[in-house]
């Protein structure tokens, strides 16, 4: 499949049972302060909905468990990448994505030779306390040129603050997808929220 020009990311199974039905391509599961069986548990069911509706599902963090349970995408942070085991990521055939906020870790990710890069937060985030400032459009367009300089052809996905107003922006300055948090699980409405990222996406 060719990368999403969106896709959720949801903080846990049942997120994903209701949205995965709407005709969305991706969606990435981000689990926290779950246990060790319920994060085998969520990852197994969740990846056993998304094929049921032919959605490709990220795994977040968990990449023991993905491993072991057959996901195709994990994604990782820089704290985990450090602590991860590459080679048997690769050697299980598993599609990497790494979480970037500046240049050194972006380098940091480029080294790893991932699928696709993610930068963030490129919009002030209420979901959570980051410590990095907001990255704004401007940075958007220099990973693209960056990424486009190493001949790496990864795909660049923007993640924070993004909604519906603003992924036209982004998308102008150059990010091939934008993974979404807040403007779907804080909306009135979610599933008519994704219906909404879908018809603004089919048009790029």
């Amino acid at each position: 499949m060719s990368f999403p020009r969106f896709y959720p990311v949801m903080p846990e199974l049942e997120w994903i049972e209701r949205i995965a039905p709407l005709g969305i391509e991706m969606v990435q599961l981000r689990l926290k302060e779950a246990s060790d069986d319920q994060i085998y548990h969520q990852i197994a069911q969740a990846l056993e909905v998304c094929a049921q509706h032919n959605v490709q599902l990220i795994v977040n963090d968990y990449w023991q468990a993905a491993i072991e349970l057959g996901a195709d995408y994990i994604h990782l942070g820089q704290e985990d990448l450090a602590s991860c085991d590459l080679g048997a990521i690769k050697q299980a055939g598993i599609k990497l994505g790494i979480s970037t906020h500046s240049e050194e870790e972006l380098a940091t990710a480029l080294a790893a030779e991932p699928d696709y890069i993610a930068l963030g937060p490129v919009y002030k985030t209420i979901l959570k306390e980051m410590k990095w400032d907001p990255q704004g459009l401007l940075t958007v367009t220099q990973w693209c040129e960056k990424i486009e300089r190493e001949k790496t052809g990864l795909p660049l996905v923007a993640i924070g603050g993004i909604n519906l107003e603003r992924a036209t922006h982004v998308f102008a300055a150059g990010a091939d997808s934008c993974a979404v948090v807040t403007d779907i699980v804080t909306a009135s409405d979610p599933r008519e929220q994704v219906q909404k990222w879908n018809l603004l996406t089919n048009g790029f």
